[in-house]
């Protein structure tokens, strides 16, 4: 682990998005692991919400799969950990309701969470699975959303 890192594993234990992490995995059932880079890996969460092959609060990311679900796919860990960084960066727990606005904002601009979200813009959408959608009027986000759920 470089000095960078360990750094991010320390400050995000105190501002503690990593223990919000370790709380989420405890009630989402999941087996803590250690993880590279001063990360855990929380496998076999078993809660539906967020709906999300993977995500991560302070240096804990949480999946319902498998360590080898993980261990192959090194270009979404790294993604992952970016979001670690962002948790640092803006000191823990802010990040959550910071992100839910950027979800917002992303689904409004284009009715993909993804595509206009800062967070995973600056983490990488390819990197996250993520497929880029362009900017479209809301009107028609909307009528694509309910056109979805009937």
């Amino acid at each position: 682990m470089t000095a960078a890192q360990k750094l991010k594993l320390v400050v995000n234990y105190v501002n503690l998005s990593t223990l919000a992490g370790f709380l989420i995995a405890l009630i989402g059932r999941a087996k803590l692991s250690r993880g590279p880079r001063g990360l855990y890996y929380a496998n076999g969460y078993r809660l539906g919400f967020p709906v999300a092959g993977a995500f991560t609060v302070g240096n804990v990311l949480l999946t319902k799969n498998d360590r080898a679900y993980l261990d192959a796919r090194p270009v979404l860990v790294r993604h992952e950990e970016r979001h670690s960084w962002q948790y640092f960066c803006l000191i823990g727990l802010p990040m959550l309701p910071l992100y839910v606005v950027a979800v917002a904002w992303s689904w409004a601009r284009t009715g993909c969470p993804a595509s206009r979200n800062p967070f995973e813009r600056l983490a990488g959408l390819k990197d996250g699975n993520y497929t880029e959608h362009p900017p479209q009027p809301f009107g028609r986000t909307l009528q694509q959303t309910f056109s979805r759920k009937r």
